[in-house]
């Protein structure tokens, strides 16, 4: 497509009063303005003739298979003119559907082999299918009065899923911290409750462990050693809802519950203990069968991609109703979930006291950032005085909700999104050494 630029319409401006005064003073000079017109458009002319067509472009676009929440994936687009004359500069637009954040326009100058190669910055908002809708390119021809504007339609679908690069990259460091000092993770003898072997007594060793059956049927002091009980069951339960949709930083609060329970999901499995996903939001949604062992993880991932935003507020009665009774055995129960005061909580503290007959609950969710920066901001005006009273009132009646889940038997996780993963996995390993399950 060829459009005349701004340089060609300020040029034909340019020559308006002298073409007005000729109309009013000197009609019989009108070829004057004529000529002028003529001028323009055979610069014109000229301008479209020397610049490539949009034909001429050639545009490769290397995408990635699949965009990580929270992240930033490079897209590398190749630009190829495969004749005419190379423009001093292409300005390119990258248009994206609303689940990926639209990348700045950007210049692209200097060609070599008559190529050039261009990056662009993806940085998806929520889960789903994210798609790259059309590459708009627009050059100037070497005069700068008309401009060839190329419009290529890509059509290209990139899944946006939970950010296992993350998990993958966290894994490795906690278990390469463990791996620095020669701990063999798989290896707990000494701690737990699991009958693991007999030994002889050596001095050190807890005398109440000293098995006096088996000493005296030997007539040699004999201890049993124990070890970590595996094949627990780890449940990570879903909010969805509305509150848990809202961005935190950007990135949506379910999105980064997510990344943390998929680094717990890996931990979990590689100790032996079997894990399970529930999701709600108004109703029940995902809920699967505890699965075992580090080949279930890519299970897991693709059930939490599944878990989707809901404007609907969570409905804990029934869903939790509906989790106690698929959990067969005593459970670590791992809630996301989010309120805004006390009145809203009061039906999720009554159905959360039934969990906790029977499991371990924790309670995991994110620090009110917003509520916290109110408070902490300098009181300008009489507005920020007021805002920042509120804010501490809402603060206190969070902590009384922390408080009765407490009283309880909750545990609670209450950290920044950098934090969190680590948190939840400091807290799981907590659990198992002081063997609650």
């Amino acid at each position: 497509m060829i459009a005349p630029t701004l340089r060609a319409i300020f040029l034909m401006l340019a020559g308006l009063p002298v073409m007005l005064f000729i109309a009013v003073a000197a009609p019989g000079l009108w070829t004057v303005s004529a000529g002028w017109l003529t001028g323009v458009l055979a610069l014109m002319l000229i301008d479209a003739a020397l610049v490539s067509r949009a034909r001429d472009l050639k545009i490769d676009v290397r995408a990635p298979k699949l965009l990580y929440i929270s992240a930033e994936d490079p897209i590398e687009i190749e630009f190829h003119f495969a004749r005419g004359r190379l423009p001093r500069e292409v300005e390119t637009e990258l248009e994206t559907n609303a689940l990926i954040e639209p990348p700045r326009r950007k210049l692209l100058r200097g060609f070599a082999d008559r190529r050039h190669t261009l990056s662009f910055d993806l940085t998806p908002i929520r889960r789903g299918p994210g798609r790259l809708e059309r590459l708009w390119a627009r050059w100037a021809g070497p005069l700068g009065l008309v401009a060839i504007r190329k419009i290529e339609t890509l059509d290209t679908e990139i899944a946006i899923t939970p950010n296992t690069r993350w998990v993958k990259e966290e894994a490795v460091r906690i278990y390469q911290r463990d791996a620095d000092f020669g701990i063999k993770m798989q290896i707990e003898r000494g701690d737990g409750s699991e009958f693991d072997a007999l030994r002889e007594f050596v001095s050190g060793m807890d005398r109440r462990a000293i098995d006096w059956k088996h000493s005296a049927r030997h007539r040699v002091l004999l201890a049993k050693e124990f070890r970590t009980e595996r094949n627990h069951n780890i449940v990570f339960a879903f909010d969805t809802g509305r509150l848990m949709s809202e961005p935190l930083r950007g990135v949506p609060k379910i999105d980064r519950a997510i990344n943390a329970a998929l680094l717990l999901a890996y931990v979990s499995l590689r100790a032996g203990d079997r894990t399970a996903i529930f999701g709600f939001d108004a109703q029940p949604g995902i809920a699967s069968n505890v699965l075992t062992g580090t080949g279930a993880f890519p299970h897991i991932q693709r059930l939490a991609a599944e878990l989707d935003y809901s404007a609907e507020d969570a409905n804990y009665t029934l869903a939790l109703t509906s989790l106690a009774s698929r959990l067969e055995r005593r459970s670590l129960v791992i809630l996301f979930t989010d309120f805004v005061d006390t009145i809203s909580a009061e039906l999720m503290l009554e159905n959360v006291r039934r969990l906790t007959d029977k499991h371990i609950v924790v309670f995991a969710t994110f620090e009110d950032e917003a509520l916290s920066s109110m408070i902490n901001a300098e009181p300008d005006t009489a507005e920020d005085v007021s805002r920042a009273v509120i804010a501490d009132t809402l603060l206190q009646e969070r902590e009384v909700v922390f408080r009765k889940l407490q009283r309880m038997g909750v545990q609670i996780v209450e950290t920044t999104p950098e934090r969190f993963g680590s948190e939840l996995v400091s807290r799981y390993l907590d659990i198992k050494r002081r063997e609650l399950l």
